[in-house]
């Protein structure tokens, strides 16, 4: 038997169309402006490209030193990603399935830090940063995005790792495991899906972080993606070197686009089973 569809069913799909078009649009706009020549796009910008101009690619590689910033990104996440994620893992191991005397008190900590805007943390944590001679380093960079704790994630992994059997973890203590043993051979095992469905938005946030990396990094040599984009829109108001601008755009872009294609379909699954089993 069909499915009647209601009114506000097309309004609801109406409406998803629209911002999808609204998403896709801009990307697909700053694409054919990147294959223009600059006086073709002053005259008109929303005309298709006449000639091709595969060589606007080629000028931001190395005019904004896409493939330096690039390999500072691919350190500065990869390692924040893998210690961050086993980091995490191991708190909400801690605070969901480890009984200790103060639990609770340290869980309405952390949700009420819910409320305090993360902006307020930006100067002691510079001050902490540059006391401690971490500034203008990607090392420092990951230290302070490893260690500092994301609620949301925490939240995420705690309420799949509340779902567990606890028997597990007493069968594992009669057989004479370590705490960390049983964390790490019988917990993480069973957990891969909800760590799995962390790691991709530790990921995503990484990678498109700006504010940490403009803070920090003062060096252009140590610059990541997000700050190296910024500085080459500032010089657009010396240069007006747009194509080339969203060609530089379009470069940056594509790993998160071809990372997103690949894991949507974990993100969508891996998030909607942490929030039902929390």
């Amino acid at each position: 038997m069909a499915e009647r569809r209601t009114f506000m069913d097309g309004v609801w799909r109406l409406l998803l169309l629209l911002w999808a078009i609204s998403i896709i649009f801009p990307v697909i706009w700053i694409l054919y402006q990147s294959l223009r020549t600059n006086a073709a796009f002053f005259q008109d910008i929303w005309a298709l490209p006449k000639d091709i101009q595969w060589s606007n690619y080629s000028k931001a590689w190395n005019q904004y030193k896409i493939g330096q910033s690039l390999l500072n990104t691919l350190y500065y996440v990869g390692v924040s990603l893998v210690l961050g994620t086993f980091l995490t893992t191991l708190n909400a191991y801690a605070l969901t399935r480890v009984q200790f005397r103060g639990r609770k008190l340290i869980w309405g900590l952390i949700m009420l830090s819910l409320f305090l805007p993360g902006i307020n943390a930006l100067i002691p944590q510079y001050i902490l940063m540059k006391t401690m001679h971490l500034t203008n380093s990607l090392t420092g960079l990951i230290i302070l995005d490893s260690f500092g704790e994301n609620v949301f994630f925490l939240m995420l992994l705690g309420g799949f790792l509340s779902s567990l059997p606890k028997d597990l973890e007493e069968s594992a203590f009669m057989d004479g495991a370590s705490i960390f043993q049983t964390f790490w051979r019988i917990i993480v095992p069973l957990s891969t899906p909800g760590i799995v469905t962390v790691a991709i938005f530790k990921f995503l946030g990484l990678y498109n972080n700006f504010l940490g990396p403009f803070i920090y990094l003062g060096d252009p040599s140590k610059y990541t993606i997000g700050v190296n984009m910024y500085q080459a829109n500032m010089k657009m108001q010396y240069t007006s070197d747009w194509v080339t601008m969203f060609a530089g755009v379009i470069i940056v872009m594509i790993p998160s686009i071809i990372f997103y294609v690949f894991f949507q379909r974990r993100i969508m699954e891996g998030a909607t089973m942490g929030s039902m089993k929390g």
